[in-house]
């Protein structure tokens, strides 16, 4: 018995030209109203904001830009970022104070028809100098984001074979050598589509032991990240693979970004 995963990956994962350019067009659109919306809270920090004001905001600045999205972006502040199936609402939400965590982590496309999905996350801190128990986590989820994607351009510069399961393999590795692998609970990334969660491979050895191949054409997330439940850290940047090479389709953040 053979699987035939990677033969149907062929079929319903594989991006056409058109479609890797509407990725990259709402990748650009994406990073714009990330930048706003932390230039939001900056603004409004101690005047009363909270996350679903973000939240609303943000999915305004979809329409503007011609996105659309199978639910809201997630705003997360504190003790809720460290869920991270969390999502405010107009009935459950909280304030955003100074001196705490706020997770973004929003995901679109373009209205045309056969464009494929963006999706990002990134991190605010609501003062001027982050404390080092967020930096630290944050470097530890960086570095294995930083391992992923190294490992996934070598095999692709040197056309080896590669699974997802053992990309997720070496990110959860330098995360636990840095001592957050039990604060690490989901899989490292997910196929990218039409549908946000696409159907190709997902890097994956914690949810499923996912072997499918990262096969040219296809793209996907590098997401991991740190949970407590005093809060919670998380990168996320996409990946196209191409017939010669891999690439990382937007800018990767490096550090906790200030928001005072």
């Amino acid at each position: 018995m053979v699987s035939s995963g990677d033969l149907i990956q062929r079929f319903e994962a594989i991006w056409s030209d058109e479609a890797l350019t509407s990725h990259r067009a709402a990748s650009e659109r994406l990073y714009r109203i990330k930048d706003r919306a932390f230039a939001l809270i900056r603004q409004r920090l101690g005047r009363g904001l909270n996350e679903y004001d973000v939240q609303h905001a943000m999915m305004q600045w979809f329409e503007g830009e011609g996105l659309v999205s199978d639910s809201a972006p997630c705003v997360a502040a504190q003790e809720n970022s460290g869920n991270p199936h969390y999502q405010p609402t107009a009935a459950v939400h909280r304030d955003i104070h100074a001196h705490e965590i706020v997770l973004l982590d929003l995901w679109g496309k373009l209205r045309t028809p056969g464009a494929v999905f963006a999706d990002i996350t990134w991190v605010g801190y609501t003062g001027a100098t982050v404390p080092d128990t967020y930096a630290n986590a944050f470097a530890a989820a960086r570095d294995g984001r930083n391992a992923g994607i190294e490992l996934v351009k070598g095999a692709a510069r040197e056309r080896r074979d590669l699974r997802g399961y053992e990309v997720d393999r070496a990110v959860r590795t330098v995360i636990d050598r840095a001592g957050y692998g039990p604060q690490f609970i989901h899989r490292t990334g997910h196929s990218l589509g039409e549908e946000v969660h696409g159907n190709g491979v997902h890097m994956d050895d914690y949810e499923t032991h996912d072997e499918r191949h990262l096969i040219p054409g296809t793209g996907f997330t590098i997401e991991p990240g740190i949970y407590t439940p005093e809060f919670g850290v998380r990168t996320e940047i996409n990946m196209y693979v191409g017939e010669h090479d891999a690439e990382v389709t937007g800018p990767m953040q490096n550090e906790i970004v200030t928001l005072a």
